[in-house]
């Protein structure tokens, strides 16, 4: 008797949490590029190391991204990028944390291509500032979700300090651009 009210409580206790762990989304495949175009030069660099969790359920994102981990076309333009710039021996990563909200009051857990805004913080070079940006959500019947969203940045916004040597080089706004492909954790 007591071992099955046991069983009982424990079974009642751990479902919540079961629950929620299925409705977590994650991804270790996503992908961030930026592109700052100048008038000597256009600079692109693409990141596919990013890592992120979504729960559709509460709307809560999170997404990290290694900071050497940008491929540049040029080694001494991601070298300069690592040790002048973003400094990413003190500042590894850059990170996001926020939410998920749809734009018409859609189930973004149900099929479909939903229009959203993503709002939270952004965190770059130790710096965090609030980001919100039109975003799209793409889900599929088999549970996958794929996001999408572009957003500018200003390097000066996050302590990210330009020498006047390359301030020419290097826009005063950068664009990012986000894809992330979720699964079931």
């Amino acid at each position: 008797m007591k071992r099955t009210h046991f069983l009982l409580i424990a079974a009642i206790s751990w479902s919540p949490l079961v629950a929620q762990a299925q409705d977590k989304l994650g991804s270790r495949d996503g992908e961030v590029t930026f592109f700052s175009t100048a008038p000597l030069e256009d600079i692109t660099a693409v990141n596919h190391k990013v890592a992120s969790v979504f729960v559709p359920s509460t709307g809560a994102i999170e997404f990290s991204v290694l900071i050497k981990a940008f491929e540049f076309e040029k080694a001494l333009m991601q070298e300069h990028f690592n040790e002048n710039y973003l400094e990413s021996n003190t500042f590894p990563k850059a990170l996001f944390k926020g939410r998920v909200v749809a734009k018409n009051g859609d189930d973004i857990s149900r099929p479909g291509v939903h229009a959203v805004v993503v709002e939270g913080d952004l965190t770059i070079h130790g710096v965090s500032r609030p980001l919100s940006t039109n975003a799209t959500l793409e889900v599929g019947g088999d549970g996958k979700v794929k996001a999408t969203c572009t957003f500018d940045v200003k390097p000066e916004d996050h302590g990210i300090s330009v020498p006047s040597v390359v301030r020419d080089k290097i826009a005063k706004t950068v664009k990012v651009s986000v894809i992330i492909p979720y699964t079931r954790l």
